[in-house]
């Protein structure tokens, strides 16, 4: 595994959320990523916050100032 910095993208219902910049493990053999459980909560907290949004696509950076 190695760290780095990738995209975490979801599809909620008809609305896609599409978060950069997120510090992941990526495998160097399948390229498979991975979150620490931190990193998990803070998605969760900005998947949240752009749950109501009414745009059919909202793009954000994974930041601390963004939770």
């Amino acid at each position: 595994m190695k760290e780095e910095l990738t995209t975490f993208t979801l599809t909620l219902n008809d609305r896609v959320i599409i978060i950069k910049s997120v510090p992941s493990h990526v495998c160097v053999q399948c390229g498979e990523t991975a979150y620490d459980n931190n990193v998990m909560r803070h998605i969760e907290v900005i998947v949240n916050k752009l749950r109501d949004v009414v745009t059919e696509v909202a793009i954000t950076r994974y930041s601390e100032k963004s939770a």
